[in-house]
């Protein structure tokens, strides 16, 4: 069991100094990559924008700013943003560096795995929700502009910078977070908390919380709103299954680490039980 562990063993002083190393080196690549990011801010807000332009053809259609400061901090923010998606490999590298020589063999392969996951899951919903959600949901807000009916004023959109980039971040980051409930429920059956029968009883109160975390996180539109709340129930599901492999695994594991004592000894088994009792009772 102690080789399991690296040899490396340092006194606290040491870990907190490696802690603040990794720390600076995580800061100096995303200041490195917001810089970067910066100069490339239009593109990126237009990317962002591009599902919107594809269904917004009205004529003059646009997005404005009222503030003169608005821009420069709307692109100050993709950039950081930007920078915090290219940076997490790096920052998840130095959390491994960090903490891998203080786990076990098994830990390391129970705790690589999540750590390869997070960004593909995270990405996977962002992914989800930029090609199938923004376009159903902006099509869905769209239709609510009228040109005037009987001599009324006509109604339409003049979306702001700011305001269109929080909306964008805020279902972006719904769905990345939501799209971890996998990792999470696995991560809590390895260490016991959680179990495939629970989960599976819960279901009904699951179904129910991922609307209301739905309601809460997304847009007040029914669209947006059952888009995410599907997904999760899903993602609920894959979770039960996912769970119910790391039972059968550590069962099938318990069982193989206790099938090479009832080998041995064939009809004995019972007297050597005795015996040992016997033992035991006279300590």
């Amino acid at each position: 069991m102690v080789k399991d562990i690296d040899d490396s063993k340092a006194p606290l002083l040491d870990h907190l100094i490696e802690l603040r190393t990794r720390l600076i080196r995580s800061v100096i690549v995303i200041l490195v990559l917001f810089v970067a990011s910066y100069f490339f801010a239009d593109h990126i807000y237009a990317f962002l924008v591009k599902p919107l332009a594809q269904i917004y053809t009205r004529q003059g259609a646009r997005l404005i700013f009222t503030a003169l400061h608005e821009v420069f901090f709307t692109y100050v923010k993709v950039a950081l943003f930007a920078a915090l998606f290219l940076a997490f490999p790096f920052i998840a590298i130095q959390l491994w560096k960090f903490v891998a020589p203080g786990l076990y063999k098994n830990e390391k392969r129970a705790f690589l795995p999540f750590l390869v996951l997070t960004p593909i899951l995270f990405f996977a919903g962002a992914a989800l929700v930029y090609y199938m959600i923004f376009p159903l949901a902006w099509k869905f807000f769209l239709s609510f502009e009228t040109s005037g009916i009987d001599g009324s004023l006509p109604i339409q959109l003049e979306a702001k910078v700011n305001e269109y980039l929080s909306l964008v971040m805020k279902l972006i980051f719904a769905f990345g977070i939501s799209f971890q409930l996998p990792l999470l429920l696995t991560l809590m059956a390895r260490v016991g908390m959680a179990t495939s029968k629970g989960l599976g009883e819960k279901r009904k109160y699951a179904i129910v919380a991922a609307f209301i975390a739905a309601a809460v996180l997304t847009p007040p539109d029914p669209i947006s709103q059952i888009s995410l709340a599907i997904p999760i129930i899903l993602l609920y599901e894959a979770s039960i299954i996912a769970v119910r492999m790391v039972e059968r695994r550590r069962a099938r594991e318990e069982a193989e680490g206790g099938g090479g004592t009832d080998d041995d000894g064939g009809g004995d088994g019972g007297e050597d039980l005795v015996e040992e009792t016997d033992f035991n009772l006279g300590r």
